[in-house]
């Protein structure tokens, strides 16, 4: 009886340990692999240049003095290179004031709500025009929707400076900073 019990008990472990290989030759077969990939293209490094200096020229004690953003020799010129039809953040940061070399004296210098321009059409200064981009913007809210043209971008500064009756005579400076990053798209 030990035997009769013993050879069906190991014809069902044969019976299961075959099923189970059917089972999972057949669950083998039903499997598939397949390989992607990722790719990427990282476009035109982006630059910005300080191409020519917001220039008041000579001022005189208690006479304010303004130059536009459209003033060839005068308007102060930033100037972006990267990947044409790029999106790209401006930022503009004005100063309040210029200081004489030593920091003895202040004058201040403004900035309105229109003194500025942005060109994505290579123009000049006093030849920029709403097709070529944006004229009489804010310098402090650049455009959301500035991209870098197929000829670079460029970005034309006007401003105001107002020495008081009894300002220090000499050269005035003062930093303007514009920073530019892609934007992505």
């Amino acid at each position: 009886m030990k035997s009769l019990r013993a050879l069906r008990l190991s014809r069902k472990i044969m019976m299961l340990t075959g099923t189970i290989l059917i089972l999972s030759f057949g669950f083998s077969l039903a499997q598939d692999a397949a390989t992607g990939s990722a790719t990427a293209t990282v476009q035109t490094i982006i630059t910005v240049t300080a191409t020519q200096a917001l220039a008041f020229g000579n001022v005189f004690q208690g006479v304010s003095k303004t130059v536009g953003d459209n003033v060839d020799a005068s308007s102060g010129i930033f100037t972006i290179t990267g990947q044409a039809g790029a999106g790209v953040n401006l930022q503009m940061i004005l100063p309040d004031y210029m200081a004489l070399a030593d920091g003895s004296d202040r004058m201040t210098i403004t900035f309105s709500t229109t003194d500025a321009a942005v060109d994505t059409n290579g123009a000049t200064p006093s030849t920029v025009v709403a097709g070529d981009g944006w004229v009489d913007q804010n310098p402090r809210v650049l455009p959301a929707a500035a991209v870098v043209g197929a000829a670079n971008t460029a970005i034309y500064l006007g401003g105001k400076v107002t020495p008081t009756s009894d300002q220090a005579a000499g050269a005035y400076s003062a930093d303007i900073v514009l920073l530019v990053a892609y934007d992505g798209t």
